[in-house]
This record gives structure tokens, sequence and C-alpha cells, in this order.
């Protein structure tokens, strides 16, 4: 019987349980925020996202709706835990990374609530792992306050866009400036390294450009340190919103396709590291 079709145990109740046929579409998602070792996990009844945050000047998002699990429910408004997720990724890939052709891990995932593990079941080719994974008090997560009537900025790009000027920009740049306008250059990514300044410019009407709206000219500078883990976003991704506000607070919104044609998101926020007037362009 698949984990899904399973109903928990008599007498036990979960705060979350949740079943996916196959665990990769999980792993997946969680490697490409996985920069820090532990995350604070947030369940409700739209799904679950999976926090990550360095230094206090960015935060990643992981976002699974429940509609991609074939089982998902929480019995309270919300639940939320912190834990290890280098541990929770260790445990999710031990059959391994890749599955034979034809088959795949199955998940079930079970949470009693405060205090408790976190209990994972993992099944392929009739051998069944359990996992019990100690969870911790949450931390307290910032909050970047970026609803959409804050935005000042935002651009919809192909991935492949955007993976190309990361292969093309000096990478020994300490920072990457961002210049979105409604005139010229439109969208522009520059950086400062030791071969000196490199400009890439994407015209509003690219091929590579799904959607463009800016309502004004800014340009920001953001450490690249801080912006190269969503490079791991970015390479399984195929479109990436690019969004900022008023103080130049950065979202980058990567959307995923796994390999059903789920769509899922992984979203990361990051402060700028200095602001550029227009008359230093």
């Amino acid at each position: 019987m698949p984990f899904s079709a399973q109903p928990p145990a008599s007498g036990e109740h979960y705060a979350l349980s949740a079943s996916l046929d196959n665990a990769r579409h999980l792993s997946s998602l969680l490697r490409a925020v996985h920069f820090q070792d532990h995350a604070t996990c947030f369940a409700s009844a739209s799904g679950l996202r999976v926090t990550v945050e360095d230094s206090k000047c960015i935060q990643a998002n992981a976002f699974i709706q429940a509609e991609i699990f074939q089982e998902f429910s929480v019995q309270e408004e919300s639940v939320v835990f912190r834990i290890s997720l280098s541990v929770l990724l260790d445990c999710l890939t031990i059959f391994g990374t890749s599955s034979l052709p034809g088959t795949s891990t199955a998940l079930r995932m079970c949470y009693r609530g405060y205090g408790y593990p976190l209990m994972l079941f993992l099944e392929e080719g009739g051998v069944v792992t359990v996992c019990k994974i100690n969870t911790q008090e949450p931390d307290e997560m910032l909050d970047f306050d970026f609803c959409s009537t804050k935005v000042i900025n935002k651009i919809i790009l192909q991935s492949e866009g955007l993976r190309e000027a990361f292969a093309e920009l000096d990478m020994t740049s300490e920072v990457l400036q961002i210049t979105m306008s409604p005139d010229k250059p439109y969208f522009r990514l520059s950086t400062f390294g030791n071969a000196g300044s490199a400009h890439l410019d994407y015209p509003r009407d690219s091929d590579l450009m799904e959607a463009f709206h800016c309502t004004q000219t800014q340009t920001n500078r953001y450490k690249i340190s801080l912006l190269k883990p969503s490079t791991k976003a970015l390479a399984l991704s195929c479109k990436v919103s690019i969004r900022t506000d008023a103080q130049g607070f950065l979202s980058l919104q990567y959307m995923i396709r796994n390999e059903d044609g789920q769509i899922c998101f992984v979203e990361y926020y990051c402060c700028p590291d200095e602001d550029i007037t227009e008359g230093k362009l």
C-alpha cells in the first residue's frame, strides 16, 4: 500500500502529515535553499514553506504547495518548527540521489507537534527506512515586508538569460550592481572585478524578457557572496521574477517545474549593499 493511502496509526494525532510518491521533488527544492545548516519550516493548509536566513541580510524561502503532495494534512492553523536542513537532506536521499529508471523513493512525513521529532518514512523497492529528526524552537524570522504594493520595479526573465549573465560577468567583483529603469538601459547588470568593469544590458523587447514593469530608475548594489546561494535555484528554474522596492531590497523569485510538470517557487530576499545615485552611473 503506498504511503499516501496509509492512515495514521490508531490513536496517533499528527499536527502535520504529508506524503509524496517521489521524495526527489522535495529534496531538489530544499537543496536550492541549503546555504545554512538550519531551516525553519512553516506548514499551513496551503502547503509547506522552508525558510533559511544568513546574517540578517538574506532570506530564502522554498514553497511547496499542498497540491504537490499526494496527501497533505495540517490539523492546526499553522505548524512551525526549526530543523537541521543538512540532516533532513541526508535522510531524504538515504537511498541515493538518483534512482534506477522506473523507481522512486516514496515519502511519508509526520510531526506530532511542539517538542516532538519530525518522522520520515522512506520506501524504495520494498525497503522502508524510518528517520526521526529532532526539532527545535524556531527563531524569529526577518520580515522583509515585500508586498506587491511596495514594489517599484519588476521584470520577468527566462532563466537562461540570468544564467548566461552569471557566466559572463566578473565574479571576482564584491558586488553586483543592478539598474532597472523605464528608459535605457532598462535592465543592466554590472560588476567591478579584477579585470575592470563589466556591464550586461537587456532591452525591454529582448526575447528573454517576459514582462517589464519599471516605474522609476533604480541602481543598487548587492554583495555577490549573498547572491551566490541563489544560483542553486537559478539552475533548476525556467523563469525568474526580479523585483525591487523603494528601499532597494531585492526579491528573486524562481519558478521551478519538477519532473511531473508541477510548479514550485523558491524566493530569495536580499538587502542592498550600497545605494548608488543616478549621478554616479
